[in-house]
């Protein structure tokens, strides 16, 4: 087996395990949603930045311009860099779904705080590795991941992580959840849902197909790439169970 089968058969069972996380359960407080949207802000903001990795190795993003790589996949890239930078929120304003998430988080009364000062001290000149090595455990390690794979890794394992480690992890269990809180706390959390809701639409959907054209693209008919892209996958699933096990550890201490 290879290909897009492959990749799906080596991540199938931690991608149930992360579907059937008790993490989801466990969410029945706004103090809990608060406590999950502090640290999974930091997941949001670095997809961005695998985002724009892969923006960078698959178009020219330096002048003078010059053609790089096919057409199809600069295409394919550059569509989903500009459903990622450029959605709508609810009213129809152009939003970033890192802006939008940030904007949900001010709306359930999350701290942003944290998020906040991580890119302050980025744009202050302080290095990756020493922002990340500040980061709250539940997250430094999934964050590390990430940026660890941008830093070394092919494009064509960063296009599969991207696809198969990202993009369509919001089950509709989770969704429903929110759901039922929003009817719960009206007007308190209809950001959060919405962000869900594009989500689903949108990345879920549309990009995860337009991921996988992209997967297609870069490893061709190459079996060392594909097994890399499958084993990629499969460990970026594995730190995304380890995020939600570590923020279900902070859910918990903070009930207790």
């Amino acid at each position: 087996m290879t290909g897009i089968p492959h990749i799906k058969a080596t991540i199938a069972p931690v991608r149930e395990t992360i579907i059937q996380h008790s993490l989801y359960r466990e969410m029945q407080r706004m103090e809990d949603i608060r406590s999950f949207m502090q640290y999974h802000v930091f997941a949001v903001w670095d997809f961005m930045s695998l985002l724009k990795s892969l923006q960078r190795h698959l178009t020219c993003t330096d002048i003078p311009w010059v053609p790089k790589g096919s057409a199809a996949t600069r295409y394919l890239i550059n569509e989903i860099v500009t459903g990622e930078e450029s959605d709508v929120d609810p009213n129809g304003k152009r939003v970033s779904h890192f802006e939008l998430y940030l904007e949900a988080m001010e709306q359930v009364g999350a701290d942003t705080s944290g998020i906040k000062e991580c890119l302050q001290q980025l744009e202050r000149g302080k290095s990756l590795t020493a922002v990340i090595n500040g980061l709250p455990p539940a997250v430094r390690s999934f964050v590390k991941y990430t940026f660890d794979l941008i830093a070394h890794e092919p494009v064509h394992v960063q296009a599969a992580v991207f696809t198969f480690g990202r993009e369509d992890l919001i089950p509709d269990m989770f969704l429903a959840l929110v759901n039922d809180l929003d009817k719960q706390f009206p007007g308190q959390i209809s950001l959060f849902k919405y962000y869900l809701e594009r989500h689903i639409e949108v990345d879920g959907d549309h990009h995860s197909h337009l991921g996988m054209e992209m997967v297609q693209e870069l490893c061709g008919k190459d079996p060392e790439k594909w097994e890399q892209a499958a084993q990629a996958s499969r460990t970026a699933l594995e730190q995304r169970n380890a995020l939600w096990n570590g923020i279900l550890e902070e859910i918990k201490t903070f009930v207790e």
